[in-house]
């Protein structure tokens, strides 16, 4: 691998490491929620092994987007009327199916933490998943997440074995990065609720990038996508406003503790 240590390669290896692991941060977050419905003392397996695997596959699926990308690329299904229209290519496809299910996996989450707690059985409820199944969610939506990623390699070099380094070692460190993000939102449980809502966000951005790879327009109107720099700052705004809240509860607490005493016994 001689061509993998020119200094031209190793500048546009650290590139894209840089570009996955920007990228990578929706994917943490989805990885960190899924992993939460199975058996506690399974969760950093489940993790690692969805990973691992999905670093495997993600090297597979660059090598058959380097070989068939314009199959990805070019429509396969058109439809123009006056109310919609819209050119279907693989790789809306894929980023239209995986926004879809992120809002309904977050949906059912918000919708579970809202139903009534019954204290007598409380967890028995608790929609969980085996090993394998959360393995497999895992491994589908890394793949989606990294489909972007993969295009923008094959966009800034050709060689393959620079592109497979970039993701071994963005992989790696979505590892490390998965077990802390896990343990801080089991620690910090009151953020679950924020981490939540960010999942949605991440499933509108991409429903809105997918709807714009496929062209789709109503009515005229077209759907542009969402700028990462918006989704990162939507996220900024959404981390100070619970920030704030959280102070301003802490301190109505402390002040309602200090009128009235008896409710602190």
């Amino acid at each position: 691998m001689p061509d993998l240590f020119s200094v031209e390669n190793l500048l546009t290896l650290l590139m894209l490491t840089l570009l996955q692991a920007v990228l990578g941060f929706d994917n943490l977050l989805y990885i960190s929620m899924e992993s939460k419905r199975v058996a506690p003392e399974k969760q950093q397996f489940a993790r690692r092994l969805g990973v691992g695997l999905a670093i495997g596959l993600r090297i597979v699926l660059l090598f058959v987007l380097i070989e068939a990308i314009e199959f990805f690329r070019d429509p396969f299904w058109h439809l123009d009327t006056q109310a919609v229209h819209f050119e279907l290519s693989g790789h809306a496809l894929i980023v239209l199916i995986g926004g879809g299910f992120i809002i309904y996996t977050g949906l059912k989450e918000i919708f579970h933490m809202l139903a009534p707690i019954d204290l007598e059985h409380e967890g028995e409820n608790k929609p969980k998943r085996t090993v394998a199944q959360a393995v497999v969610w895992i491994v589908i939506m890394n793949l989606v997440f990294s489909f972007d990623s993969i295009l923008g390699a094959i966009a800034l070099t050709d060689v393959f074995a620079v592109m497979a380094t970039a993701i071994v070692i963005s992989g790696i460190l979505m590892i490390w990065l998965a077990d802390r993000v896990a343990t801080f939102l089991e620690r910090n449980r009151m953020y679950e609720v924020l981490g939540l809502f960010v999942l949605l966000l991440v499933g509108v951005m991409l429903l809105s990038e997918g709807g714009h790879l496929a062209h789709l327009s109503f009515f005229g109107f077209a759907i542009e996508p969402m700028a990462k720099s918006t989704f990162y700052f939507v996220i900024a705004v959404l981390i100070v406003i619970d920030l704030v809240q959280g102070r301003y509860q802490r301190k109505l607490l402390a002040q309602v503790a200090a009128e009235h005493p008896e409710y602190d016994r």
